[in-house]
């Protein structure tokens, strides 16, 4: 069975208070980061989730909800992103935000769009297909401050493999809302 448009509006929703929950974790990091270039990375990107954002609200209202609709994930992914956005440490910051979270974004976007059918929910695909490519770019990007400044590299690969392993056990991002009730007329 495909994916209902009810179902679509949330997931697009969750997909959304994601992006504004990332952009925002880049803006309260960027005056936190001593790093010019990290400062400098962060405060770049915190615009591409900021459109992504806006893409994914606009999308809401073909699907039946509000206009940029917001749906926070379930409570087990909400803790991933907070534990990341509590990371004090620079090179933390960096490859938990590109190496973890995105890298998990990419996998569930992928999931997604290899579920939904492309013709029916073909403005999704293509705001999708656009947040994949900004993620490659984003990294590209995130590759070059690494080459600029080596003392950034992570020296705790067991930390990223941890993060990344809690967002893994989260089958789930989105808490889907229950099923309107109907009124049996008779």
């Amino acid at each position: 069975m495909g994916i209902s448009v009810r179902e679509r509006a949330d997931i697009i929703g969750t997909y959304r208070h994601v992006a504004v929950t990332l952009m925002e974790t880049l803006a309260r990091w960027v005056p936190t980061t001593p790093e010019l270039e990290v400062k400098t990375l962060f405060g770049r990107h915190i615009w591409d989730f900021a459109q992504h954002a806006d893409a994914l609200g606009r999308r809401a209202p073909d699907l039946r909800a509000a206009l940029h609709f917001d749906l926070p994930p379930t409570d087990a992914y909400r803790r991933v992103l907070e534990q990341l956005a509590a990371t004090r440490e620079t090179n933390r910051r960096v490859v938990g935000f590109y190496d973890a979270l995105i890298v998990d974004l990419e996998s569930r976007y992928r999931d997604y769009l290899s579920r939904t059918d492309p013709l029916l929910d073909e403005p999704t695909v293509r705001i999708l297909e656009r947040i994949l490519h900004d993620y490659t770019r984003l990294k590209s990007d995130r590759d070059a401050v690494q080459a600029e400044r080596p003392d950034l590299a992570l020296r705790d690969a067991d930390w990223l493999q941890q993060l990344r392993g809690v967002a893994a056990r989260v089958p789930e991002m989105t808490a889907f809302r229950p099923a309107p009730q109907t009124v049996d007329a008779g």
